[in-house]
């Protein structure tokens, strides 16, 4: 069972920014494709960003490409996500998820989510 933990979530005003982390663990060392989705209230899950597992390959949402940034950490199966340029529209639960293939479509593991607010 893989076992994902985010973190750096937070409360931060229009036009800020937020770093979050996930790690990834399983105890196997296998390495996992990981990625980034969002759920803002009343509205449904939403793809944001991926990220091969050697990091050398990401795929973003068409609208959410220039503010966002998917990284891979130096650690096995860690990835960032560089929030910019914050606005109330991005208010909602982050979550991070792996898979041995593709994030894209239907992940096979998720992390329990951090959720990031934006004030105006």
């Amino acid at each position: 069972q893989v076992q994902l933990v985010e973190s750096g979530g937070g409360l931060v005003q229009a036009g800020g920014s937020l770093r979050l982390s996930c790690a990834a663990s399983d105890g196997t060392g296998a390495n996992y494709v990981m990625g980034w989705f969002r759920q803002a209230p009343g509205k449904e899950r939403e793809f944001i960003a991926a990220t091969t597992w050697s990091g050398d390959g990401t795929h973003y949402a068409d609208n959410l490409k220039g503010r966002f940034t998917i990284s891979r950490g130096n650690a096995k199966n860690t990835v960032f996500l560089q929030l910019k340029n914050l606005n109330a529209e991005d208010t909602a639960v982050y979550y991070c998820a792996a898979d041995p293939l593709s994030v894209i479509a239907a992940p096979r593991y998720w992390g329990q989510g951090t959720q990031v607010t934006v004030s105006s």
